[in-house]
């Protein structure tokens, strides 16, 4: 994952009802309507919310009939894992060259 991606990532997660939509769909799939059920939020919310997180790859759709299903991408999440686990940081102090 590049840092571009990780970044659409990063900002479509500084939402916090995004945020919460990731931790529903962390137990498996959910309908459109089980996960306005838990906001109270209207429903072109719901899918503007949806949207932002499927355009950054982080949640797949899956349409039956009228009802849409949304999954977490694993794929993705695990790329975007992999990316800010590679991120470190030094302790001030240390390895500090200029005296």
């Amino acid at each position: 994952m590049n840092a571009m991606d990780a970044a659409l990532i990063c900002k479509s997660l500084s939402d916090d009802n995004r945020l919460q939509i990731i931790q529903m769909l962390a137990d498996g799939e959910k309908c459109a309507c089980k996960l306005l059920e838990a906001f109270d939020i209207t429903q072109p919310t719901l899918s503007y919310h949806m949207k932002n997180l499927t355009e950054c790859g982080l949640v797949d759709v899956r349409r039956e009939g009228k009802w849409s299903y949304y999954a977490i991408n694993c794929q993705t999440l695990g790329a975007f894992k992999a990316f800010v686990s590679g991120l470190s940081c030094t302790p001030v102090g240390e390895n500090n060259t200029c005296q």
